[in-house]
């Protein structure tokens, strides 16, 4: 009794066994495959002509067994033959080595991983579809050998003995057709999924020139290309069983359908992955294609064809709401107004009255480019809100990826507006207009960098970004006075520098010396209350100056120094700066201009002799050198090319980079964060 206990014992573990085979997860398959696998050394080996004829010994078999089976009428001849390459040497030794490997088994799933195992660890030095494509040939020499014999066994007197060997004439007799004619046309269409799964796998080895890092579907992909050839071999052993079973006429076979199950799975997940890898591809073609273009530009209509995908009239006349077609733009030079749907009114209001100047020429046109990743119905209501109030055109719906990657990458779009000049040719004239536009309006025009550059590189310049922040403020820069602008966010400090420059304004030296002088708080209007607009505008213009100034400079000069000062400013307590005029005479921070104040009346007298801007130039020189205070300079990253280093405004060092997040609440509800 005990003993058929152990006999049964033993009978149930091989099932067991079976059973955990085909549930095995990746992990597990990793972690059997992996311990056979070595650094492969076979880069000598032409796994491609070897592929090359195993695909011209299957697709002729299996039409050749779908004829003798199914009663079809396929024709092997009419297939394409594949040449290998000339001087190919089949490895004849090692396919007859994994061919006895697989031949004769036992059928169930636990051989089938047995009789793998043994084939990987005998191509432990080869790649992994190189493993695959041996193991296909090797069961492509049993199987094409067996099916050529059922054509010639009965007219060639060589191949009916050896028929007769292998057992042709029984398979194809009338018994033994009706006996094995399900099984075959399994083992048959199990066998061209299987040459499919590893034609798929050498389409993969092909894409992976492009690189993981463009082609990230592509890294899944390979990632798993091990279990696909695990899955492969698995299932070419166990048509290898079940082929010798037929052959052998026995009554217990293969069963085929688990492996069908999971390689059926396995192709269609190759395809997919190649899809999409094809897909990535696409993309990366057109955009090197786009980047091609437009480094060799001809016409701006060729420019932005390639740039939005073009379909039959994709524009919208922002002045007449039609539709228009890209022929509006041939010979113009096109200013591209790039954004998010996240725009504020100011944001176009500021493009208005370039509008308006570039109509008398006829010669330029604006272009709205609205980035949106994926379109909804919400976001279409918003872009259309957004266009009734643009009088230019505007692109409808974009949504070409390629456009979007080569705008964000070469243009350097960071979800804040920019503005991209190009000529008639398509000629990128300047990366990003709109900084200058903030700045100086109309007088930038034609916005390209020869204007920019001749109206950043004078410190009057500087006093240009406050010209129009007031009338008070126009009209004494036009009468030459002196003037002083303070701001901060110390209230306190701000009281205190008021009453001292209201103080000297009014003091009997200055009216005796004709020293007019003139005090504006930025951010307060004329009767005290506060304007933040106004605030908003002066430090989005100090911004502006400092990106049309250094997105091109890596040298730092005068005017460079003055603007980052100003910049530096907006996160003090306290800041104050003097003009004379349009002419920038000292600037700030609160601490040593309220101290140039508080000592200038002991120096006051000598405005007398020398005039007031020498006196008071002369003692903020010396009050800077007793001591200076940390300097930082605040530049939003999203609003586009910045510069990696940056000189210190008040000494010759390199400052040090930190990065801080900020938010201020004005994009509506918070989300919920999960």
């Amino acid at each position: 009794m005990a003993s058929a206990n152990i006999v049964l014992a033993s009978a149930q573990q091989p099932i067991k066994a079976e059973l955990r085979v085909l549930t095995m997860s990746d992990e597990q398959i990793t972690n059997h495959i992996y311990a056979t696998h070595v650094h492969a050394d076979d880069d000598n080996f032409d796994e491609d002509s070897l592929f090359a004829i195993v695909e011209n010994i299957l697709k002729r078999a299996t039409v050749v067994a779908d004829n003798v089976m199914l009663g079809t009428h396929g024709h092997p001849e009419s297939i394409e033959e594949k040449a290998p390459k000339v001087g190919f040497t089949p490895p004849l030794c090692t396919l007859r080595h994994l061919s006895s490997l697989m031949t004769c088994k036992s059928p169930g799933e636990e051989f089938a991983h047995k009789t793998t195992l043994s084939i990987l660890n005998n191509l432990s030095n080869y790649s992994w579809d190189s493993k695959a494509v041996l193991t296909l040939a090797a069961f492509a020499m049993e199987y094409g050998d067996f099916w050529l014999l059922t054509q010639l066994h009965s007219s060639d007197q060589l191949a009916k003995p050896i028929g007769i060997l292998k057992r042709v004439p029984t398979i194809l007799s009338r018994p033994g057709l009706q006996k094995h004619k399900k099984a075959m046309v399994e083992l048959n269409n199990l066998v061209k999924v299987t040459l499919e799964v590893i034609q798929c796998l050498f389409e993969l080895e092909k894409l992976s020139s492009y690189g993981t890092k463009d082609v990230p579907e592509l890294s899944v992909a390979m990632n798993r290309i091990p279990i696909d050839v695990y899955w492969a071999i698995i299932t070419i052993a166990a048509c290898m069983t079940q082929m010798c079973c037929i052959i052998n006429d026995e009554d217990r076979t293969q069963d085929l359908s688990p492996f069908g199950q999971k390689i059926n799975f396995t192709l269609n997940l190759l395809r997919m992955q190649i899809r999409r890898c094809r897909e990535q591809i696409d993309k990366i073609e057109a955009y090197r294609k786009l980047v091609k273009l437009l480094q060799t530009p001809t016409e701006i209509t060729e420019v932005f064809k390639a740039l939005i995908s073009s379909r039959d009239k994709p524009l919208i006349d922002g002045s007449t709401n039609g539709v228009a077609n890209i022929d509006v733009l041939k010979k113009k030079n096109v200013l591209f107004y790039i954004s998010t749907l996240d725009i504020t009114n100011d944001d176009i209001l500021i493009l208005k009255p370039i509008h308006d100047g570039i109509r008398k020429e006829n010669q330029y046109k604006i272009v709205w480019v609205p980035i949106v990743e994926q379109w909804t119905d919400e976001l279409q209501k918003k872009f259309e809100m957004l266009r009734s109030k643009m009088p230019w055109y505007m692109v409808r719906y974009f949504s070409s990826t390629v456009g979007i990657k080569f705008i964000k990458e070469e243009w350097n779009f960071k979800n804040k507006p920019i503005l991209v000049v190009m000529n008639q040719q398509g000629k990128v004239q300047h990366p990003n207009a709109l900084h200058m536009i903030r700045v100086w309006g109309m007088k930038a025009f034609p916005f390209n960098t020869t204007a920019e550059e001749n109206l950043t590189n004078t410190v009057d310049g500087i006093v240009s970004i406050w010209f129009d922040i007031h009338q008070d403020v126009s009209n004494w820069i036009k009468q030459e006075k002196y003037i002083f602008f303070y701001g901060g966010k110390d209230n306190e400090w701000i009281q205190q520098f008021n009453k001292k420059a209201a103080t000297l304004a009014n003091d009997p030296v200055m009216r005796d010396t004709k020293t007019s002088i003139e005090l504006f708080r930025v951010g307060k209007g004329s009767k005290g209350e506060d304007e933040p607009n106004i605030l908003g505008h002066f430090w989005n213009r100090i911004e502006s100056f400092f990106f049309s100034k250094t997105h091109k400079k890596t040298e730092q000069d005068i005017v460079t120094q003055e603007i980052q000062k100003l910049l530096s400013y907006k996160t003090e307590s306290g800041w104050a700066v003097l003009s004379k005029g349009s002419r920038l005479v000292v600037s700030g921070n609160g601490t040593t201009m309220l101290k140039v104040l508080e000592e200038f009346d002991k120096k006051k007298e000598l405005v007398r002799e020398v005039g007031f801007e020498i006196c008071i130039k002369d003692h903020y020189e010396k009050i800077i050198q007793t001591g200076r205070h940390c300097c930082s300079v605040d530049i939003p990253m999203n609003a586009g090319k910045y510069p990696e280093h940056i000189k210190c405004p008040e000494c010759p060092r390199i400052m040090e980079t930190y990065i801080s997040y900020k938010c201020c609440h004005i994009d509506g509800p918070m989300n919920a964060l999960h």
